[in-house]
């Protein structure tokens, strides 16, 4: 009878494969979140200055709305109308009570325009919202 030989043995390895791999999901995981979480703004939105405009501190989940000089309205970079805007904040508000909104009015745009964006937040339940400003004295220094 002949038996094969005994194999020897080889030390334990370290599999470094798969913790590449889940090291590479978690970069990709927080430069997505990163990219997310930047402040939505319209560069061509100019706003109007305030002496005591503060930079805000950013609340989770906040919505921003931007209020073109020619009375256009855009919500993460897609046109709404203002019955699209009420519809969509009266969703949200219905599942989140409280939701904080930013409206960023350009320092040109009417009146009107600025007061159907808050009729807009109101009719759709939102009631904690705040209008954007900046401080050119403080952007100086």
């Amino acid at each position: 009878m002949t038996f094969a030989p005994e194999s020897k043995s080889r030390a334990p390895a370290l599999a470094l494969t798969s913790m590449l791999d889940v090291i590479f999901l978690l970069l990709c995981f927080f430069v997505t979140v990163s990219v997310f979480s930047q402040w939505e703004s319209e560069i061509s939105i100019r706003l109007p200055n305030a002496k005591t405009a503060e930079a805000p501190e950013r609340l989770p989940g906040e919505i921003i709305v931007n209020l073109a000089k020619d009375g256009s309205v855009k919500v993460n970079g897609a046109d709404m109308t203002l019955a699209d805007l009420q519809t969509r904040l009266a969703r949200i508000s219905k599942f989140y009570p409280g939701q904080p909104v930013i409206i960023r009015a350009d320092k040109e745009t009417k009146y009107d325009h600025l007061v159907s964006v808050i009729d807009a937040c109101r009719a759709g339940d939102v009631w904690n919202f705040s209008l954007a400003t900046r401080n050119d004295a403080e952007a100086s220094k």
